[in-house]
């Protein structure tokens, strides 16, 4: 691992993951609490934590059909904390 700032390194997700998670999330019936916790728990089954707002924000943007891995890697990464 290199030296970064002083920010937590954070690994990209296999594109596997970030489709598992985006199937999860697009649920019929799944509201905004319900994928707040889906986003937990992916994050936290990798190691890292994220601020239950934080959480709903990001659900928010990467539950879309239309969301690439990319934005969904980039979004991770900038909510996930090293737990």
């Amino acid at each position: 691992m290199t030296e970064h700032d002083d920010r937590t390194y954070v690994e990209k997700f296999t594109p596997a993951d970030l489709l598992q998670l985006r199937n999860e999330l697009v649920q019929p019936g799944v509201d905004s609490f319900q994928a707040a916790a889906i986003v937990c728990n992916f994050l936290s089954g990798r190691g890292y934590g994220i601020a239950p707002d934080e959480a709903r924000s990001v659900a928010t943007r990467i539950d879309g059909h239309d969301c690439t891995p990319a934005v969904m890697q980039a979004e991770l990464e900038r909510v996930a904390r090293a737990a």
